[in-house]
């Protein structure tokens, strides 16, 4: 296992993380400086979509999905606020493959594929937010079509630590619109999973929310 981490995470999303994590720095000092942020009063936790349905054996699994699941459970007690994302989809969602989208039904509203997985501890779960219920809108950010902006500004959240599935979707487009919406976004890196769908989405993904301002760490440098 690669020293820099405690939970097995690809090589690429670890060197991503690794070459510029906390702004600016190059590798030389970020060698010198392995801790990451500190956990604050005004930090949230949001674990985007740990469903049944983007896990091995649902209906739109993420491979590697089940290894989020440990850093996450180890982070979630030490957050202020931890905010838990779901797609809750109608049968009549136009992105699934039935109506003409990308998607095979998933995450489908009162369906066991759309609880939680039992690897996820609950038991520090403030809000609850469901996405993707509109059947006309990908639903893919935990921003779109939800209170979550209104919810985090009220509980004083300033920064959001984002984790969860699927990195090259969800998690994406939460980290992206989370800046847009003008929180701080810090990406932990380890406990995030790609779809993978084509060859090189993980590492694009990664890209997207480094240019697009969010910080990448690894769980275990938060201090």
């Amino acid at each position: 296992m690669n020293s820099r981490a405690s939970y097995p995470i690809s090589s690429q999303v670890l060197d991503a993380a690794w070459r510029r994590p906390w702004g600016a720095a190059g590798p030389a000092e970020n060698s010198r400086r392995v801790k990451g942020p500190t956990i604050a009063a005004s930090d949230a936790l949001i674990i985007v979509d740990p469903q049944n349905d983007f896990l091995p054996g649902g209906t739109l699994a993420v491979a590697e999905g089940n290894r989020i699941f440990t850093p996450i459970n180890a982070l979630s007690p030490r957050f202020p606020r931890v905010y838990v994302t779901r797609d809750w989809h109608p049968p009549t969602h136009a992105y699934f493959q039935e109506h003409g989208g990308p998607w095979p039904y998933h995450c489908l509203q009162d369906t066991p594929g759309a609880e939680f997985s039992p690897l996820l501890d609950c038991s520090h779960v403030d809000v609850t937010i469901s996405k993707g219920m509109d059947p006309a809108t990908d639903g893919y950010s935990g921003f779109a079509g939800t209170d979550l902006a209104e919810r985090l500004r009220a509980d004083g959240m300033r920064r959001l630590f984002i984790c969860g599935l699927a990195t090259d979707y969800c998690v994406k487009a939460t980290a992206l619109e989370g800046i847009a919406q003008r929180f701080k976004v810090c990406v932990i890196v380890d406990a995030i999973a790609a779809v993978n769908l084509a060859p090189g989405d993980e590492k694009a993904a990664l890209e997207a929310m480094r240019r697009g301002g969010a910080r990448l760490i690894v769980s275990t440098h938060l201090r």
